[in-house]
């Protein structure tokens, strides 16, 4: 009977109907119990997690028999991949099943950091009256920048377009007569990443953390965007310089940030202390790929690609 071991937090109907008949341990927090988890892998043949978890080193070592990790989630900069596939362990993202989840987020921290007027209920309630300062932007007739044109993004185009934003990407990925820059929408500007940072009012991120992305939005980028301008990050930490960003904000050439994953996550309070008091700043526990809905799709995807691997093979 094959062993699966999943470390994070996962939908258990999922488990119960993907994963019948074989070994499950399922314990979300071992994610944070390293030895625990590397005794559990003694024997495992699959191994499922988030973001946290480290595929790698010392763990992956431990974990001798692995012959698949799935992943609910679709970054792999936690998971070792040329290890994985050195040893012939097969890995599997949830491609596509949480698209939805994070382009709704960024559609709607951009219409939230520019209307800026949804942190009023204690000064309404005490009778203050705040209108005059609550005098916000709408989302029509804005330019969405998306650095990065993969499933996500073009799902936040999609829905951005509906409310009448103007759509412009950078992608060196993406060939430029690839269909995916005239959709049904309507055409999607292709810029470099230059013009890009410098055009947009809504600049969203959606590129995956390597050595040529960490700290690619820092000062000198944020100084390039529009005054006013908001920025997402709901891609992975280390991308964005946060201290900049807080400086960004503080100084009011920023108009707004939301920002959903840290260079350092759990963001302690240590890490955190460089936000504290910055104006119009959402900030999230990796939280926007994450619903009840995006949840239930992830967890049958990656439970399902498990077992097929574990099965038809």
């Amino acid at each position: 009977m094959p062993k699966v071991v999943i470390s994070e937090f996962m939908d258990e109907a999922a488990i119960a109907a993907e994963l019948a008949g074989f070994d499950t341990l399922y314990d979300p927090g071992l994610v944070d119990r390293p030895d625990a988890l590397a005794a559990a892998l003694t024997g495992a043949d699959a191994l499922i997690v988030r973001n946290r978890t480290q595929v790698r080193g010392a763990m992956l070592e431990a974990a001798r028999d692995l012959k698949v990790v799935g992943r609910l989630g679709v970054g792999l900069d936690n998971i070792d991949v040329p290890a994985c596939q050195d040893r012939g362990i097969a890995v599997y993202p949830a491609t596509g099943a949480n698209d939805g989840a994070v382009a709704e987020y960024v559609v709607a921290t951009a219409m939230l950091l520019l209307r800026g007027a949804y942190g009023a209920t204690a000064r309404v309630a005490a009778g203050t009256w705040p209108r005059n300062a609550l005098m916000g932007r709408e989302i029509g007739g804005k330019r969405l920048g998306l650095l990065g044109f993969g499933s996500i993004a073009r799902e936040t185009a999609r829905r951005a377009a509906a409310l009448g934003m103007a759509i412009a990407a950078h992608d060196p990925f993406v060939e430029a007569g690839d269909p995916a820059w005239t959709p049904d929408h309507g055409p999607v500007r292709r810029l470099d990443r230059d013009a890009l940072i410098a055009e947009s009012d809504v600049l969203s991120l959606h590129v995956p953390l390597t050595d040529q992305t960490r700290g690619l939005i820092d000062a000198g980028a944020l100084a390039r965007m529009p005054k006013g301008a908001v920025l997402i990050n709901a891609a992975r930490g280390g991308i964005v310089d946060e201290a900049a960003v807080a400086s960004a904000l503080r100084a009011g050439h920023l108009g707004g940030a939301a920002l959903d994953v840290f260079d350092r996550e759990p963001l302690d309070a240590e890490a955190g202390a460089v936000f504290a008091d910055v104006p119009n700043l959402i900030l999230t526990p990796h939280i926007a790929g994450v619903t009840q809905e995006s949840n239930v799709r992830v967890s049958s995807v990656t439970a399902r690609a498990v077992r097929r691997h574990l099965t038809e093979r």
